[in-house]
């Protein structure tokens, strides 16, 4: 009986590191090519596998893998692209089944966030009904940090270092100009329901009272009055004030400080707008001169200032994911685990994706301090080992130096085709 093949695919949005959790797939399965045959990659994720668009791996070098480590984006392409449940559409899992099914892949591997951890569970249950098993692993992936049962997620503590090491930078400028010009800075990060990212920020403080002065988490109710005497009050005093604001700040009812109308294919309000929202606040209300600024995709495509933890984690996991495959794991989520002591250590584990799928890991109250505005030294002490580290790529007329594969396409086997 021929080996059976491997199915890996990158969902959602990508992260400074998810390609080193490629690369840590991809070259332990070469590892173990008497028991894995090839392993195809998802054109544009899992959208790859309902179009039969597979990617042959096994075409592209050893130094291109390699490479991928120090590599942001997602090298084989992602997707935003939510499959309904079994009831609402069964037939988007059965082409998924037949699919893998022409190609002889017995293992699943999906590199993502909550929705793909159901997505993976999903396959796995229906496989088995359907007769044609398949061993399906999740590798998480997020920069929200949000899933459940891990300490942390690969793609965060690169975003969190990114954020830190700009708040101080930017700090730093607005401190410089403040007697005659800015008094506000406001820096918009990502964390659509979870304020880890935001929370951050507050790394960039070295010694109590310095910026961030106001931090804004989803998790603590906006309240405009409160938000404007904190402002005022840190502006007289300091001369200055530094803000970083979550993009899912909300009031008490749960209505968004600032949200398009547009949803993505989540069905998720498109976020982003808090910083100008709350900077034309500040002026109409205290008449100070501000400037924001988005992150955006500049906080998780920051592979340039990389977290060494986080690379090191993210090919971890995607080493693991592998290797529990084969000693005949299903269904579940690799998991990084904190040791206790002193000194930060972790290890690897595992959680049984029915208990992980669609769930959020919201920041912990007393990580927050009792004005709701800042982070405390418990959350300090979590945050600060996840950013510990460089991991500097590798520069060429001074810019970093980046793999690009060949993406070699896999010949197509169904006479059917899957219109998305």
């Amino acid at each position: 009986m021929p080996k059976k093949n491997a199915f890996y695919a990158q969902s959602g949005g990508v992260t400074a590191v998810i390609n080193a959790s490629a690369s840590g797939v991809i070259e332990t399965a070469r590892l173990h090519q008497d028991k894995i045959g090839k392993v195809y990659a998802g054109r544009n994720g899992i959208i790859g596998a309902l179009r039969e668009e597979l990617i042959d791996t096994s075409k592209e070098s050893t130094s291109a893998i390699a490479g991928l480590k120090s590599t942001p984006a997602g090298a084989f392409g992602s997707c935003r692209y939510k499959l309904k449940s079994l009831e609402e559409n069964r037939a988007e899992y059965e082409r998924l089944i037949e699919v893998f099914k022409a190609h002889n892949i017995g293992y699943f591997f999906y590199n993502g966030g909550g929705d793909s951890a159901d997505t993976c569970l999903k396959v796995s249950q229906l496989s088995e009904k359907m007769g044609y098993p398949i061993q399906a692993i999740h590798i998480p992936k997020t920069v929200d940090n949000d899933l459940p049962f891990t300490d942390c997620c690969p793609g965060f503590g690169s975003v969190a270092k990114y954020v830190a090491v700009s708040t101080r930078e930017a700090s730093l400028d607005v401190a410089s100009m403040c007697e005659t010009s800015t008094k506000v800075f406001i820096l918009e990060v990502m964390g659509r329901h979870a304020g880890w990212i935001a929370a951050a920020g507050g790394l960039a403080a070295a010694t109590e009272g310095d910026a961030p002065h106001i931090i804004l988490f989803p998790e603590i109710p906006f309240s405009e009055d409160q938000f404007l005497k904190k402002v005022e009050a840190t502006v007289k005093n300091k001369g200055y004030c530094v803000i970083v604001a979550s993009e899912g700040t909300q009031y008490q009812d749960g209505t968004l400080v600032a949200a398009s109308a547009h949803t993505d294919a989540f069905g998720h309000k498109q976020l982003g707008g808090v910083a100008p929202t709350l900077a034309a606040l500040v002026k109409e209300k205290l008449g100070y001169k501000y400037h924001w600024a988005l992150a955006d995709y500049l906080q998780r495509s920051a592979r340039h200032i990389a977290s060494a933890t986080d690379v090191e984690q993210a090919y971890a996991v995607g080493k693991a994911a592998v290797e529990y495959a084969l000693a005949g794991k299903n269904a579940v989520m690799v998991t990084i685990e904190r040791s206790k002591g002193k000194d930060y250590s972790w290890s690897l584990g595992e959680a049984p994706l029915d208990k992980v799928a669609n769930v959020e890991k919201m920041m912990p109250r007393d990580f927050i301090t009792s004005d709701g505005f800042g982070i405390t030294d418990k959350a300090r002490d979590y945050l600060q080992p996840l950013i510990q580290g460089e991991s500097y790529p590798d520069y060429k007329n001074g810019v970093p130096i980046y793999t690009t594969l060949q993406l070699v396409p896999v010949e197509k086997k169904l006479k059917t085709t899957f219109e998305i």
